[in-house]
């Protein structure tokens, strides 16, 4: 088990590097000069000048981007040219909101996919089964900003139960802020669980139709141990995959819902840092998903070998 992490640890350093050189690099082939979207279309050349020496944008491309890796191994991600706030406060500002949406949208997809996944499976081709398909291909279909409007039109404009946008920090009101999430998460967590549900029921009829389970039930072992304690265990590697896959989507920002809700999370940081050529935001945000997408990989290996005992070896 240590020598698995210690290679899987290994690979990260190297990941990470030409992870960022093709940040940096694709960044650069964005069209437009970031002096002169600062400045002005007619400001005074001295001004863009000073602007371009400021920001080191008049020094060659290796040494922008070893003063860019430089800074980043200090903790220092530059400063956003249109607000003029370090990159890094504002990833520790956006990130936290993210996260809990990410998480609460986790949460969401495992408590419906996964039960409904294994329900279609152990009862196949029958009116349960069905169902379960039909509303997985129901939550695939449906896109979340549209989902998202018919939730706010029935819970906040008809019903009045819930915010119909905004966020309230966890840390004023607990409350309030569970209700401001419940359906940015129930939306994000919709589509995920409709994915979730068809590679969980795929993955326990393949489980159920080994032989080592038909030698469970020959045992005499319960239908319920032989579903939870024997094929789950073995059917959760591919969902464990994807859950790994969903949650780092989640945390690069889930844009169109964020934009529905008012969610000032990583969606709407990384769109306004785009529109605005604020490139050492977009570099920070891409690099920070970049990274959180490699740790996820790594907990998602390590949890294959938690759950099943074969890969120990």
């Amino acid at each position: 088990m240590t020598a698995f992490l210690l290679r899987r640890i290994a690979l990260i350093a190297p990941t990470l590097f030409f992870v960022s050189v093709l940040i940096f690099g694709l960044q650069q082939l964005l069209p437009g000069d970031p002096a002169l979207a600062m400045a002005g279309e007619n400001a005074d050349p001295t001004v863009i000048a000073f602007l371009r020496q400021k920001y080191h944008l008049d020094r060659p491309l290796p040494v922008r981007y070893a003063l860019w890796v430089e800074g980043i191994a200090h903790g220092d991600f530059g400063e956003s040219i249109r607000i003029k706030r370090p990159v890094r406060d504002l990833i520790l500002e956006k990130l936290p909101v993210t996260a809990e949406l990410a998480g609460l949208a986790m949460l969401v997809a495992l408590v419906i996919g996964v039960p409904a996944g294994v329900f279609a499976a152990v009862k196949h081709d029958t009116a349960i089964d069905y169902g379960a398909t039909m509303v997985a291909l129901w939550g695939i279909s449906m896109p979340n900003f549209w989902l998202g409007i018919l939730l706010i039109l029935l819970f906040s404009v008809t019903l009045g139960w819930l915010p119909a946008s905004g966020f309230v920090p966890p840390d004023e009101s607990l409350r309030q802020n569970l209700l401001t999430l419940v359906m940015p998460a129930f939306v994000l967590g919709n589509a995920i669980a409709a994915v979730m549900m068809r590679h969980t029921r795929s993955a326990m009829l393949q489980v159920l139709g080994a032989d080592y389970i038909r030698t469970a039930r020959a045992k005499g072992l319960s239908q319920t141990s032989v579903v939870l304690r024997h094929a789950l265990r073995n059917a959760l590697i591919p969902v464990v995959t994807l859950g790994a896959l969903e949650f780092g989507a989640l945390l690069s920002g889930a844009v169109l819902t964020e934009q529905v809700f008012t969610i000032p999370g990583f969606g709407k940081l990384i769109v306004d840092a785009v529109f605005n050529r604020d490139y050492a935001v977009v570099q920070g945000v891409v690099l920070c998903t970049a990274f959180a997408y490699i740790m996820l990989n790594l907990f998602a290996d390590i949890a294959y070998v938690l759950i099943n005992p074969r890969l120990r070896a």
